[in-house]
């Protein structure tokens, strides 16, 4: 690695992160070597690029636009390398950010088919049911539920997953099972991930659609406790069936007013504001779009 290579990666690094610690542990460097790095940087371009404090690093005007460049040619860099390489040699780091879920359930189980076309590529999972902040944490590229904000993030849509209502038999034999979606006022809902999930709840039959105000009586972070809420009896849970598919086909979960459509939720690869998603990346969405075409 070139000390010029070094010097804009460990920067970059730093400025994203606003910690010295956080990219001496990615980089695999110590925090001294991280700070002298900076140090000698700003020292050959005659300006100070980060401000230091005992809580942030924060990058100054000067710093700022030297980060866009600096960015802008490290990925320069690494799509000439993956060029030159070609789509068999892909090499490095591919950092993902998604919900555990959809890593645990969809991804990991398929995982080695990307992996065996791609011996030297390294993959890091950065899995949370919340939104990650993609500059942060360095991530490529995240894989997101829900309608995307207008972020300046580029996104490419990758599916609109079917939603459906589940509960346990156990549950429906003690509370019933309700007939209308209005019936659900008088049940136990489940809500998660609380970070993906609109109110009311919407639902379509026979073209006509009908929102309904819920009142939840269990509010969960994770789609994946959600599960296991309903599994166990405690209510009724609205998730994308694609995720609650060998439950269903066990019959731990059954489907609750099958006649209603609960409105889909979209999927979305998001990649950093201002750059161009590279090969691997490329690569992996088009992997995982494959992955979902197929489930």
């Amino acid at each position: 690695m070139s000390d010029r290579f070094q010097e804009l990666q460990v920067f970059v690094r730093a400025a994203d992160s606003g910690s010295f610690s956080a990219t001496a542990r990615e980089l695999g460097l110590s925090q001294p070597s991280v700070s002298r790095i900076v140090t000698e940087l700003e020292t050959r371009l005659g300006a100070k690029l980060l401000l230091r404090s005992t809580r942030a690093i924060v990058p100054t005007e000067a710093g700022l636009a030297f980060l866009q460049r600096a960015k802008q040619l490290l990925h320069d860099l690494e799509a000439a390398d993956e060029s030159a390489r070609g789509v068999d040699s892909l090499r490095g780091v591919l950092r993902v950010a998604l919900s555990s879920i959809l890593c645990i359930r969809i991804l990991i189980p398929r995982l080695s088919e990307f992996l065996k076309d791609h011996p030297q590529l390294k993959i890091e999972f950065l899995t949370s049911d919340g939104l990650h902040d993609l500059v942060a944490e360095g991530a490529d590229v995240a894989i997101r539920f829900g309608q995307m904000a207008d972020s300046g993030f580029g996104a490419k849509k990758l599916q609109t997953l079917e939603r459906l209502l589940v509960a346990s038999p156990a549950y429906l034999r003690l509370r019933g099972a309700p007939l209308t979606p209005d019936d659900l006022k008088d049940h136990d809902l489940i809500v998660g991930p609380v970070i993906t999930t609109a109110w009311p709840w919407t639902f379509t039959r026979g073209g006509e659609t009908q929102s309904i105000k819920i009142e939840p009586r269990f509010l969960l972070t994770s789609a994946e406790a959600a599960i296991a809420c309903a599994k166990e009896g405690l209510g009724i849970a609205r998730l994308t069936r694609m995720m609650v598919r060998p439950e269903l086909a066990s019959g731990q979960l059954v489907a609750v007013l099958p006649d209603y459509a609960p409105s889909p939720v979209e999927l979305h690869a998001v990649f950093p504001a201002g750059r161009t998603p590279s090969q691997k990346v490329r690569l992996f969405t088009a992997f995982l779009l494959r992955i979902l075409a197929q489930e």
